[in-house]
């Protein structure tokens, strides 16, 4: 069995990861994040893409609680 302040550490890693990767996203979405050479609505959709899987992700991952 983990150490409780392992766990916390587990959880705040996670968390950090989830706001990372929907600030990434969003930011690709909105035109604030670009990558060069690539047109901007196919970031646009990578942006939504990686909002909506990180969305799945936190909804399993809750679901595995």
């Amino acid at each position: 069995m983990a150490k409780k302040g392992s766990q916390i550490l587990n959880f705040v890693a996670w968390l950090t990861g989830v706001l990372v990767s929907l600030a990434v996203g969003f930011a690709m979405i909105d035109g604030v994040l670009m990558i060069r050479w690539i047109p901007t609505v196919v970031t646009m959709l990578a942006g939504w893409i990686v909002v909506i899987t990180t969305v799945i992700g936190v909804v399993l991952a809750l679901m595995n609680q």
